[in-house]
């Protein structure tokens, strides 16, 4: 392939700053072994994140942008304000990124406790679920206490809420007759969401099993945590091939998996020529499957009949995707069992400092 690929630059974009400052935060909790590339993660999370937060810059990435709003249009930035806060705070320990990941306002300006389903599924436009679990092993593994138990109480009892919904029993989500839950109601390309509240609930799972709790309720009922595993497990099962159609969607995995993916690299042939942008059509539009197998990589998906076509110039179908992969990923390391199930409660903490809880004011003087 031999064409430009042209690079934008913005000069607003919170949404894409603050999602950017995440990435980096979290990579230098993992590098910090490393302790020059780490602190150089960090620089540049909180270079980021103070665009994110520059009053002058708070348009959505995507807004009148020909090129990005009809494909990836982002409908909001306060859930990567929470998002970039809380894995800022981890990564530094600064109080000044935990105050704010725990402001009153940005649950209100996100409409994080509005219990939206659509907005109880993470996506690449969509992280309050995932920030709001994130804040919710703080409480559980450190309990801060004030000035911020009150927000990550909130936190918590959404997060629990969440993986209520994506229990069958309680008929929030549309389910396929093969065992797949719609979280995009049917559209195309459902698995990124699916393996995504895959990821969630294993990960919940783990952290209440690292605090000795056995089970959570939803409303009067008592859900066990062997229940929100089996929903986890059963959709990462149907991915790899429990299905109707019998097919992985993961490419390279099984007997059975798809042919034509929908991806440049793996349709065009390593013949030492150079196709232009155009000239790669051909390899898309035909028939035959691709000359290149894309190992491990996860396709969009069948539609809310569980079937699929394997046809190349049909993304819907067998696209793969960086934010459907990276869920996949996820929550195949979550829910392994050779290693052991569990987490470390301690070492994203690390960077936090010792926390002594703050003395509440106290009332206000007695009037008779």
């Amino acid at each position: 392939m031999d064409y430009p690929r042209p690079v934008q630059i913005t000069t607003s974009g919170p949404d894409l700053a603050g999602e950017m400052a995440a990435a980096l935060a979290a990579a230098s909790i993992v590098f910090r072994d490393d302790k020059a590339y780490s602190a150089q993660l960090i620089k540049g999370a909180a270079t980021v994140f103070a665009f994110a937060r520059d009053s002058g810059r708070r348009s959505t990435y995507s807004r009148g942008n020909p090129y990005i709003d009809p494909y990836y249009n982002s409908t909001g930035y306060y859930d990567e304000y929470m998002w970039g806060g809380a894995w800022l705070y981890y990564a530094t320990g600064n109080n000044s990124y935990i105050s704010l990941a725990t402001n009153p306002g940005l649950p209100q300006h996100s409409k994080a406790f509005y219990m939206i389903p659509d907005l109880s599924v993470l996506s690449w436009d969509n992280k309050l679920p995932a920030a709001m679990l994130l804040l919710t092993r703080l409480r559980i593994f450190l309990n801060p206490g004030y000035p911020y138990e009150e927000m990550l109480q909130s936190y918590q009892n959404v997060t629990g809420l969440t993986m209520c919904s994506y229990l069958k029993r309680f008929h929030v989500f549309n389910w396929t007759q093969g065992g797949l839950i719609e979280l995009n109601h049917g559209k195309g390309q459902p698995l990124q969401y699916v393996a995504n509240a895959a990821f969630l609930a294993s990960l919940f799972v783990d952290y209440m099993n690292a605090s000795d709790v056995p089970g959570f309720y939803c409303g009067p009922t008592f859900i066990s945590l062997d229940e929100l595993r089996r929903f986890a497990t059963s959709q990462m099962d149907y991915i790899l091939g429990a299905n109707p159609m019998n097919m992985s969607y993961v490419v390279g995995y099984g007997n059975k998996y798809p042919k034509r993916v929908h991806h440049r690299g793996a349709s065009t042939p390593n013949d030492k020529i150079k196709y232009s942008c155009t000239g790669g059509w051909k390899w898309r539009d035909t028939p035959n499957p691709n000359p290149n197998t894309i190992n491990g990589a996860m396709v969009g998906g069948p539609d809310r009949f569980d079937r699929f076509r394997d046809v190349r110039n049909n993304y819907s179908y067998t696209e793969p995707t960086m934010a459907g992969n990276a869920g996949l990923v996820a929550a195949l390391v979550s829910l392994t069992s050779s290693g052991g199930y569990g987490i470390n409660k301690n070492a994203i903490f690390s960077a936090v400092p010792p926390l002594y809880p703050v003395s509440p004011p106290p009332p206000p003087p007695w009037k008779p």
